[in-house]
């Protein structure tokens, strides 16, 4: 684990609920999965490394957590304007979500 952080800085850093509306595999990638994300109204989009893990198709309708307010991040000449938060291990990826229902947009702490 790294260096601790202020409080502070942590909350900062906006979670939001949101829920798969769309899911494609990136051409030409291995692992890279292209999301569209509804965080209550706001379409974003993402692109994350769940391939290995998840089947596009399965994707959809999931409810998961998100970082909204991280800069955007250029992947395989894609913007990443979202980040979905998971849990890796060295074989498995598990997406954060929660464990009933949300109002899309909820607010994460």
């Amino acid at each position: 684990m790294s260096g601790k952080y202020p409080f502070e800085d942590f909350a900062k850093i906006d979670f939001r609920v949101g829920r798969i509306i769309q899911a494609e595999t990136v051409p030409g990638a291995k692992k890279l999965v292209k999301l569209k994300i509804d965080i209550g109204g706001t379409i974003s989009q993402s692109v994350a490394g769940l391939g290995g893990n998840y089947k596009p198709e399965d994707l959809i309708s999931k409810q998961v957590v998100v970082v909204t307010n991280l800069q955007p991040k250029k992947m395989f000449g894609l913007d990443s304007e979202v980040m979905l938060l998971a849990a890796v291990d060295d074989s498995n990826v598990s997406l954060v979500k929660p464990d009933r229902d949300m109002a899309l947009g909820s607010k994460v702490t």
